[in-house]
């Protein structure tokens, strides 16, 4: 999570970079299900997932700063 950079005065910039790696994230799960039905390499694939699951954990960091504490 080093390579985001938060600074909670540019929101506009804050979500749009969590729109691309949304994007990035279904680009690799589609990219995942392609090498699978193929049959490609089980190294190549786990190592997708890997940077999926990275990109998963960026997106709920980035999420959370993004959107406001509400106390119920």
């Amino acid at each position: 999570m080093s390579d985001i950079v938060f600074d909670p005065t540019d929101m506009e910039a804050m979500v749009q970079q969590l729109e691309e790696l949304r994007a990035r994230h279904r680009d690799l799960d589609a990219a995942i299900e392609q090498l699978k039905s193929e049959g490609g390499d089980d190294i190549r694939i786990m190592g997708l997932k890997r940077e999926k699951l990275r990109l998963k954990d960026r997106i709920a960091w980035l999420s959370a700063k993004v959107t406001p504490d509400i106390i119920a």
